[in-house]
């Protein structure tokens, strides 16, 4: 037991914060401020187009969609043909769309774009997080993803705000061209990175878009996510109907939750393995839609945001490192991209899911319904902890 100590001590000296991790952690930074300072910007735009709240959510579905489709094709591509050129053009694509918004003629062009713009997305996210894979020593994954996914934290934090106020200010093409300024930042920030060069391995090198290692954890944040829907689009909505005032402090007190969690759970995961992590989690995200099902004030609407922070900052890092850690670098970035998939599809199930139950049942219920997927995401990891391949390991 004391050389076990021993060596894990020596693994965990060795360095994250490289130089190469710093500035992928701040390309994708830019590349998440972007993306966060036109979320709430893009539906009003959309109804000034002459459109109406049906065109916002099927422009805003159709991001999500493209997204979704190109992260198989991006991740067989960062394998085949290297990480950084992939990533490159990933950025250049993301605030290339986000230019052309300054010259949109119709309803139709600006569907077009904001589908393109969620390929841009899709590459970009994929690269970045493959990248970052590559860097982050294997004996402290779980700590490097926990930090990693703190630069969308924080984007989300501050970005939306940025972006209502920029244009409530200085109009739309202001708030366009501070999204393209973010893009051109990062793809500035990403340009002296070195990434790995692939090395063959002396096997055929396998060409499937799913990395089938990453698929189960991957499958358990797709459930986790789903939940994710149902809190972030509709908490708003059900704490109006519930007669709670000033719910954007849930929001706040749902990032100072992940701001924690991230880097805790994640040093917890690499000393004490997934378990540790994944498992408190979920746990953790159970009560707290628990107690937006039966909440009625501000403070138990607070109290449930800052748990589900913790739970989803403790699971979803300690199941990405679950997703990527044992698999060969060859396909890290398939890897990656099923992850990904699998959280981009869930937050999207989810979302269209509760929807049609809210028309059914009412907001109620939707947070009693949301303890089904926790509870299979449960199951799920309780059976793939089992497995040999997924402990952690120097």
């Amino acid at each position: 037991m004391k050389q076990i100590g021993v060596a894990t001590e020596k693994a965990m000296e060795q360095p994250l914060w490289t130089r190469d991790f710093i500035l992928v952690c701040l390309a994708n930074l830019c590349i998440f401020m972007g993306l966060h300072t036109l979320m709430p910007v893009v539906p009003v735009y959309t109804v000034e187009l002459a459109g109406s709240e049906a065109w916002a959510g099927i422009i805003a579905g159709g991001f999500t969609f493209s997204a979704v489709l190109i992260r198989p094709l991006t991740g067989n591509l960062l394998d085949r043909y290297g990480r950084k050129g992939v990533f490159l053009v990933g950025i250049l694509l993301f605030f290339s769309c986000a230019l052309a918004y300054l010259w949109v003629p119709s309803l139709l062009i600006f569907f077009v774009l904001r589908f393109l713009h969620g390929f841009g997305w899709g590459i970009s996210s994929t690269g970045a997080n493959t990248i970052a894979t590559d860097i982050i020593p294997k004996s402290r994954m779980g700590e490097g993803m926990g930090f990693f996914g703190l630069t969308g934290t924080f984007s989300m934090a501050v970005a939306p705000a940025l972006g209502l106020e920029i244009m409530a200010d200085f109009g739309f093409d202001t708030a366009f061209t501070m999204a393209v300024v973010f893009g051109v930042v990062a793809f500035l920030v990403a340009l002296p990175i070195k990434c790995m060069k692939l090395e063959p391995n002396g096997q055929d090198v396998k060409t499937s878009a799913i990395e089938k290692e990453a698929l189960f954890p991957g499958l358990i944040m797709l459930f986790l996510t789903i939940t994710y829907g149902s809190v972030l689009i509709f908490i708003a909505l059900y704490a109006a109907e519930r007669q709670v005032e000033n719910i954007g402090l849930f929001f706040t007190a749902f990032a100072l939750a992940l701001l924690f969690s991230r880097p805790y759970f994640g040093r917890l995961t690499d000393r004490k393995g997934y378990e540790a992590a994944v498992l408190p989690g979920i746990l953790a995200i159970f009560l707290a839609i628990f107690i937006l099902y039966l909440a009625h004030s501000l403070l138990a609407f607070l109290l449930a945001g800052f748990i589900y922070g913790i739970g989803f900052g403790a699971a979803q890092p300690a199941l990405q490192a679950m997703a990527v850690r044992n698999v060969d670098p060859s396909r890290r970035g398939a890897a990656n991209a099923t992850f990904l998939l699998c959280f981009d599809s869930g937050f999207g199930l989810g979302t269209i899911a509760w929807g049609f139950l809210v028309d059914i049942f009412g907001y109620d219920y939707i947070y009693l319904f949301a303890l089904i997927p926790t509870l299979i995401a449960l199951v799920l990891f309780l059976k793939a902890s089992r497995k040999a391949s997924w402990k952690v390991s120097g």
